[in-house]
């Protein structure tokens, strides 16, 4: 077995990606299972919902290219293009002519897909069947919401 399937077989793979926007030095991690049912580009699509959410992409932060974040990452460039055009198709980025991909400052509200709904009733039922009461449910979600 060679070094690369090793770190495959871990399931995790962590790569930094440089924030290419000129008025931060953070570096944004975002991670990818590569061994995962769930498709790449959702994945990365997941991955920014998950970063706008907690605050780390604001308004108007550049996204790295779609080049850049392939480089860095061993995706293949039409997958991370895949995703960026999902996440401009739901409302999430936009592309300036000048700064590339960048987070929306006016994301839509959006309802709850019918998947989304279904998974979380499942969910919500194996807590409910674990024996959680619904104040501890609610506590757990409210914890969620609050997360940065």
């Amino acid at each position: 077995m060679n070094y690369f399937n090793f770190v495959l077989t871990l399931c995790l793979i962590c790569i930094i990606i440089y924030n290419t926007n000129m008025n931060k030095e953070e570096k944004m991690i975002w991670k990818f299972d590569f061994e995962s049912e769930t498709p790449i580009y959702i994945q990365i699509r997941n991955q920014v919902v998950l970063s706008v959410s907690k605050g780390e992409l604001k308004p108007g932060d550049k996204l790295p290219t779609v080049r850049a974040l392939s480089d860095e990452s061993g995706i293949n460039m039409m997958t991370v293009s895949k995703a960026y055009q999902l996440l401009k198709n739901e409302g999430y980025v936009v592309t300036e002519r000048r700064s590339g991909t960048v987070v929306s400052s006016k994301i839509p509200k959006s309802h709850v897909s019918d998947e989304t709904a279904k998974k979380l009733s499942l969910i919500l039922a194996e807590m409910k069947v674990s024996g959680m009461s619904k104040a501890e449910i609610l506590d757990i979600c409210e914890k969620l919401i609050e997360e940065k």
